[in-house]
């Protein structure tokens, strides 16, 4: 194996890794998709709001909303329009999700002619809120190409994924349990490797931890103090 080791890095000596070497300190970065709820009542995202803003482990934490600027159940509303203009109010980050008014269609599937004019509408939308156009993008599904990072980038768009999932975005008939951290830890485990291995891009010494929730999803809004 060493004899290996040593031909794949060109006869260089491999450092060993040190598993007592203490780990860059890390800051959560929390992040929601898909919104904002167009909810009359019980609207998931202005819950999300009301606990960021207030809970048990640490109030005023601010977070990015990746959002649907014209679909009609999200930003195409009275209130989704409303709950833009408060979470930036409030000092959050808005990022775009999607600006096409067919709603959470996927990049992908999109001509290039159509996904550019929604790229377009939804940053125009956005900064009608903030007064400047967003730089970040996550993609609807997370499904992205060359032609999509190439059509981001001619935007001035940044495309952000994640490190850790509650995997809240999928059927509303299953609800992942934020009490039990299955899921999140199995992403925590796989997060600290990468963290070890120096494969994590620190920003001041410090590691990014890229956390994604949906704000649509009410069992979510319920249990985010959790």
């Amino acid at each position: 194996l060493a004899i290996f080791l040593a031909l794949l890095t060109g006869c260089a000596s491999v450092p060993p890794v040190d598993l007592a070497a203490p780990l860059p300190r890390i800051r959560y970065l929390l992040t929601f998709d898909d919104g904002p709820s167009s909810a009359s009542s019980r609207n998931s995202t202005a819950s999300i709001a009301d606990t960021l803003a207030q809970n048990p482990t640490q109030n005023g934490i601010k977070a990015i909303f990746f959002v649907q600027t014209r679909a009609r159940t999200a930003g195409g509303s009275d209130t989704g329009k409303k709950l833009m203009q408060r979470l930036f109010a409030e000092g959050h980050v808005l990022g775009l999700h999607s600006g096409s008014a067919r709603g959470h269609v996927s990049h992908r599937a999109m001509e290039s002619s159509e996904l550019v004019v929604s790229l377009a509408d939804g940053i125009a939308d956005i900064a009608s809120v903030t007064g400047e156009p967003p730089s970040l993008v996550r993609p609807p599904f997370w499904a992205f190409s060359s032609v999509t990072l190439d059509a981001y980038r001619q935007s001035g768009l940044s495309m952000i994924l994640t490190d850790i999932s509650n995997r809240d975005g999928g059927p509303f008939l299953f609800q992942a349990n934020p009490t039990d951290g299955a899921t999140i830890r199995n992403d925590l485990v796989r997060f600290r490797e990468r963290l070890r291995a120096s494969e994590v891009p620190l920003v001041d010494g410090i590691a990014p931890v890229i956390v994604t929730f949906h704000d649509t999803n009410n069992y979510t809004a319920a249990h985010l103090s959790d």
